[in-house]
């Protein structure tokens, strides 16, 4: 819904404009970067649950104050808050998810785990819009916030596994160091993506749909019904070039969306960018949860999801900063070019692994 709202809610009601609009939008990755690893390393001691339940209040709590928020300083300020709350619930869900699935179907698990969070990309910004319309920003932000004690609510129905005596206490470190080399090309995706969604609305509008979250709506159910019916392909393809082709295909969409001021451009940009995104999920992750132990499944998660957040804080306040100056469809450029920037960045991830796993056939020979 905040993917909606909280734009047009900057640039009309606060007064701000593009780049204020941006900003607001990615300033929660700054406090969830630096919560995450946090996150994840009270989730491997203290268990999954009650951090998904602090972070689904804690959600609920910035929301219901944003309609008080009247400068965008009040705004940043209020999603500063969520950013923590963020954190506490994309950790514990994936490693609590890392821990329910078998390991021969991880990335089909983490396919399933994703479409609550892209049903929200699908149907949270109609919801929005409905509100808004029909009443005002205030009412979108009480829905929001009702569904947020929702989401705290359902996770006291999740019956987390018990762990076995031996397993040990993990690492104990905050950083897992051997998914960074992964993580920065997750963090090319989620960049390039979070500028698209940033702008979704604003860009719609410009290009005259009278439905302003339509687009949003479209990328969301591709997202869906990809992750549904293409589950088990991420355990049957190498992770990493699978990740790299997720990247090339966001790249090709959003550079068609910059190229483009038609409707008929924007939803096939739209199209290829949500089939990128189908796989770039489980193909990351299942490659950063290969370098983990079960104990460290929370440390690896809070490691991969900071880069997430640097990527989810940095794309929309550069692609704001370049929409200020160049317009959207400049700044669509721009995450075109990083979402390509980190294909070629897996590729080399792709062959270092392959020279490894040469060297090391030929040692044992």
């Amino acid at each position: 819904m905040a993917i909606y709202a909280l734009p047009l809610y900057v640039t009309g009601p606060v007064g701000s404009d593009e780049a204020g609009a941006g900003l607001a939008f990615g300033a929660f990755g700054v406090t969830a970067l630096v919560c995450r690893p946090f996150a994840g390393r009270f989730s491997d001691f203290r268990g999954r649950r009650p951090v998904l339940v602090l972070g689904a209040l804690r959600c609920g709590t910035g929301m219901v104050l944003l309609p008080y928020a009247d400068s965008l300083v009040e705004v940043v300020g209020l999603r500063l808050l969520q950013g923590v709350a963020e954190a506490a619930f994309f950790v514990a869900g994936f490693a609590l998810l890392a821990d329910l699935a078998p390991p021969s179907r991880m990335g089909e698990a983490l396919s399933y785990n994703s479409l609550g969070l892209y049903l929200g990309i699908a149907f949270g910004p109609a919801l929005g819009e409905v509100l808004v319309e029909q009443w005002d920003f205030t009412a979108a932000w009480n829905g929001a916030t009702a569904l947020s004690v929702l989401a705290a609510v359902l996770v006291l129905g999740i019956r987390a596994p018990a762990r076995e005596p031996d397993q040990g206490a993990g690492h104990g470190k905050l950083i897992h160091r051997p998914g960074i080399p992964v993580s920065i090309a997750f963090f090319a995706s989620s960049a390039s993506i979070s500028g698209f969604l940033a702008f979704a609305s604003l860009h719609s509008r410009e290009i005259g749909l009278s439905n302003t979250s339509l687009a949003l709506f479209v990328y969301g159910c591709v997202v869906v019904l990809g992750r549904i019916a293409f589950a088990r392909i991420p355990d049957r393809l190498p992770s990493l070039p699978l990740g790299a082709c997720s990247l090339v295909a966001i790249g090709a969409g959003l550079t068609v969306i910059a190229l483009s001021r038609h409707p008929i451009g924007l939803f096939g940009g739209v199209v290829s960018m949500a089939l990128g995104v189908t796989f770039s999920t489980p193909a990351f992750f299942s490659a950063i949860f290969a370098t983990a132990r079960p104990t460290e499944r929370g440390a690896a998660a809070g490691t991969a999801s900071a880069f997430i957040d640097l990527g989810l804080g940095f794309g929309p306040i550069l692609l704001g900063l370049v929409a200020a100056s160049r317009g959207i469809p400049g700044a669509f450029a721009v995450g075109a070019g990083i979402a390509f920037a980190g294909a070629l960045w897996t590729l080399r991830l792709v062959r270092v692994d392959a020279l490894g796993d040469h060297r090391g056939s030929t040692e044992t020979s």
